[in-house]
């Protein structure tokens, strides 16, 4: 096929998933995006982009398996624990000095494992206080998962046993789930990053592993928004692979690695 027509043919398969989707491939990298997407199609005995695009138009049951794949959702509880313990014992005590209750986003929660591990912290720092833990995410099937709150074993790895006797139970020999307490206070909400309005008055967004496909401008935007979105002295938090390397410019001052803080001024 000559590149002409493949490239007639990608964009065309770009306007049509976002007026199906609203997730606008423009703001990923092209080549990574188009490598995974590929992948897929040859799964499925399809070569052109929009006789993959009537594929999943006719199938529902494809169409959202194609939005979890796109937004690659991996994820455990208290993943990259040693970050886990900067917040515990240096973030979140912190932030608190200005403000007794917290307002925390986890943008792009995926299964809810890392909302959860939010508020476990949090009801271990403080027993008494319910903080306000907003959770969201593009793929409504995994915001289902999350709702559920039931997971594998293995992504309850970096749960300690004491967090484990105090928040889950069993479900069966392979599963557990987070106890009703743990639910307290997070808000799951279908949300696009790229696309959707933002609350305000955050002290802290977690926004971890997410934009790894999203091209340099989308992330640029990403991240003046949610400076705008953290109160005066909030954070930041980024995944370990991600690190903003023009955080001055954009407005946030190092923290610690990883996390940036809007300035007070």
């Amino acid at each position: 096929m000559a590149a002409e027509v493949i490239d007639r043919d990608w964009e065309e398969f770009k306007t049509k998933f976002n007026t199906k989707s609203q997730i606008d491939l423009n703001q990923y990298k092209p080549a990574q995006m188009q490598r995974r997407i590929t992948n897929l199609m040859a799964r499925h005995n399809v070569s052109k982009y929009m006789d993959f695009f009537q594929l999943i138009d006719k199938d529902e049951a494809l169409f959202r398996y194609f939005i979890d794949y796109l937004t690659i959702n991996v994820t455990e509880f208290f993943r990259t624990p040693e970050k886990f313990v900067e917040l515990e014992q240096k973030v979140i005590p912190d932030l608190m000095k200005q403000s007794p209750r917290l307002k925390i986003w986890s943008a792009g929660c995926s299964t809810g494992a890392e909302p959860y591990s939010m508020s476990i912290m949090m009801s271990d720092l403080t027993p008494r206080t319910k903080h306000q833990i907003l959770a969201s995410d593009i793929d409504l099937k995994m915001l289902a998962k999350a709702k559920e709150g039931i997971y594998q074993m293995n992504e309850l790895k970096n749960v300690s046993p004491a967090r484990m006797a105090k928040y889950f139970r069993q479900v069966d020999a392979d599963r557990c789930a987070v106890l009703p307490e743990v639910k307290e206070g997070i808000t799951f909400q279908h949300h696009n990053l790229l696309l959707d309005k933002y609350d305000s008055g955050f002290d802290l967004i977690s926004c971890r592993n997410v934009v790894i496909y999203f091209t340099e401008e989308a992330k640029d935007k990403l991240y003046r928004r949610f400076l705008e979105a953290l109160r005066p002295g909030g954070v930041l938090f980024v995944g370990g692979t991600e690190a903003i390397l023009n955080f001055r410019d954009i407005g946030f001052q190092h923290y610690l690695p990883f996390f940036y803080q809007k300035p007070f001024k």
